[in-house]
């Protein structure tokens, strides 16, 4: 029986990369993001059928799953990549943005690992990944939204971890330092490797998704090998 994937705040890049590689390992891909038109050429290429959610709303999120378990059954894996930023010095940040912000980086995790968690405790196994960032141990200047954001990320799958292993539920923090690159990436010449290569992230995904019991991870942490840190 082939698996069944679902991938939150999809869109270009890793999300991308993920849906591509979950299908040609034999999954049964979703793809659920704000607006579902930008995925239909990514949908076209995979096989992967699309809902649109907001992240921040726990109907919407509620809602989601609900038509997972319609479409495709209970995932056996929830990957989620959402996030949102408010930069700007720590005194002129728009306290309604900064909410904003984290309601999208941090709850909506929580909503979307919370709906997760209850349909693989019921099945008894999956996996939940958490994509996290630099600002996830480091906050930067004029960032400190996404760092709360990430922090709260790394908080959430690292409580997780320790509650819902035990219950055979594998949760992965991905602590992804450096930048991704996008295509035709002006940052970097052909072959300097100065950016991580999406394709190259998900393999590490799958990876994760797949590692035996016995030696399971809760955080990975992916950088170039030029990246300093």
């Amino acid at each position: 029986m082939s698996e069944t994937a679902l991938i939150v705040g999809a869109g270009a890049g890793l999300s991308a990369s993920l849906a591509r590689l979950f299908s040609r390992n034999g999954m049964k891909v979703a793809l659920a993001a704000r607006n579902t038109d930008k995925l239909s050429e990514l949908a076209s290429q995979t096989g992967a059928l699309t809902q649109a959610c907001d992240v921040s709303d726990k109907t919407s999120v509620a809602d989601m799953f609900d038509w997972m378990d319609d479409a495709l059954g209970s995932p056996d894996i929830v990957v989620f990549n959402a996030s949102k930023r408010a930069r700007g010095p720590i005194i002129e940040l728009d306290p309604d943005e900064v909410l904003a912000a984290t309601t999208v980086t941090c709850h909506g995790a929580f909503l979307v690992a919370q709906q997760a968690a209850r349909r693989m405790l019921k099945t008894g196994h999956g996996t939940i990944l958490l994509t996290g960032a630099s600002a996830g141990v480091k906050g930067y200047p004029q960032s400190a939204p996404f760092a709360m954001g990430k922090f709260g990320l790394r908080g959430l799958a690292q409580s997780m971890a320790r509650e819902l292993h035990p219950q055979n539920v594998h949760i992965g923090h991905f602590v992804i330092d450096g930048g991704i690159r996008a295509s035709n990436d002006q940052r970097e010449a052909l072959g300097e490797d100065r950016l991580l290569d999406p394709d190259a992230i998900a393999e590490s995904y799958l990876h994760f998704h797949r590692q035996h019991r016995s030696s399971w991870a809760w955080e990975v942490e992916l950088r170039p090998w030029k990246e300093t840190f």
